[in-house]
């Protein structure tokens, strides 16, 4: 394997991980970013109130896309077992 293959699969490491986690960060930034909105609006600052919605979003989040990230992952893992094979 040369250089330009093990930068190639670092590269695709990265992507996947962006894809993987990038939805589920973008849910949590979104939900925080309008409660902290509300919060700063109302002048009401109780740190339960945006840690209860914010969880709950993730989760949700979660449960909607496991099988997007699931894909992402076996195809990767599929395409990162063909190039062990294809090594040797």
């Amino acid at each position: 394997m040369n250089d330009a293959q093990v930068v190639e699969a670092g590269r695709e490491a990265l992507l996947v991980v962006l894809q993987v986690g990038g939805p589920v960060m973008l849910v949590a930034l979104l939900v925080g970013l309008s409660i902290a909105l509300v919060q700063a609006l109302t002048q009401m600052q109780e740190m339960t109130l945006s840690f209860v919605p914010k969880i709950f979003a993730i989760i949700f989040a979660l449960i909607v896309l496991a099988p997007f990230m699931v894909n992402v992952m076996v195809s990767y893992g599929q395409d990162l077992a063909d190039r062990i094979v294809s090594l040797g």
